[in-house]
């Protein structure tokens, strides 16, 4: 496991990180994003399916709860679990549509499906720092020697 801050000073630079993300994700691989209202996820996931080909517009699902892109390197999930209170009174089966095969998961708002998400390649936490700025950690989780990491 390893860990890393980094910090951005634009909406541009936070989704270029995202970018250079996604240049190491490989099937399967559920990434946790984390951070209070307006701190970057959705601009973060977007750099990422950028990055993977997605051209149709990424925004957050959260009146959803999900939504899906593919047409690009890897199909991509996009979960954002704010307006849940709970896994217990949920179709166990709601998280399994969008997690695992050959695509990849970002999660928003993760806690509240913490237990059924499994272990994330990585987790991203945003942070505002004043301004257009956001200080971002991202701690790799995945398993040593998977994928291209």
């Amino acid at each position: 496991m390893s860990a890393r801050r980094i910090e951005t000073r634009s909406a541009a630079e936070t989704e270029a990180l995202g970018a250079r993300l996604a240049e190491r994700l490989v099937p399967g691989d559920v990434i946790v994003v984390s951070g209070e209202v307006g701190a970057g996820k959705t601009t973060l996931i977007r750099g990422a399916a950028r990055a993977l080909g997605v051209v149709e517009p990424v925004t957050s699902p959260t009146f959803t709860i999900g939504r899906r892109y593919s047409g690009g390197r890897l199909p991509i999930s996009h979960l954002d679990l704010y307006r849940l209170e709970g896994m217990d009174e949920e179709d166990p089966a709601l998280l399994d549509d969008y997690l695992g095969g050959d695509g990849v998961a970002f999660v928003e708002w993760p806690a509240v499906g913490a237990e059924r998400l499994g272990r994330p390649a990585l987790e991203v936490r945003l942070e505002h720092a004043g301004e257009e700025r956001r200080t971002i950690e991202i701690v790799d989780r995945a398993v040593p020697g998977r994928g291209t990491r």
